[in-house]
């Protein structure tokens, strides 16, 4: 990737997988589905089922060739996500609730404002948290030792 196709990678994404989506642009137009997976390195989210393409795989070592139907990734600006409300597609923002969670909600013209929820396969960990303490951790006594005193200044470092 040269330096100018890195200027123009989004940074900050309001799309994510498991989101559903409309498709505006390209030969699956008007269609809806579900964001498989998103390539942030490209710019681009695989959508299930469409954008679908015959792929020509030649036979190797353990699998066998053919042609195959896969889906293509498509650019993200030619995706929007679909207003919970009114089921039509919509821009996202960015909302802060009284208690200070940060939420996406719905914008634009004819979008309801409404607040779109996180999508569930988010909450559901791939690999699960380590729960034996390894070599690196540091021990519960060290962490848990109480090394400064607000009240006194005891512990501050003489700078």
């Amino acid at each position: 990737m040269g330096w100018k196709a890195a200027q123009k990678l989004i940074h900050h994404w309001k799309i994510l997988r498991g989101d559903n989506v409309m498709i505006i642009r390209g030969k699956d137009r008007g269609e809806t589905g579900m964001i498989k997976r998103v390539i942030r390195s490209q710019n681009r989210v695989i959508v299930e089922g469409k954008n679908l393409v015959k792929k020509h795989i030649k036979q190797g070592q353990g699998h066998e060739g053919g042609i195959f139907t896969v889906e293509a990734p498509l650019h993200v600006s030619n995706v929007q996500i679909v207003d919970p409300v009114t089921g039509q597609p919509c821009k996202v923002g960015i909302r802060y609730q009284e208690d200070g969670t940060k939420v996406r909600v719905s914008r634009g013209i004819g979008a309801s404002g409404s607040i779109i929820p996180r999508p569930e396969i988010l909450k559901i960990r791939t690999t699960p948290r380590p729960t034996i303490v390894g070599h690196k951790d540091t021990p519960i006594e060290l962490v848990q030792e109480k090394t400064y005193d607000a009240k006194t200044g005891k512990g501050m470092p003489d700078l």
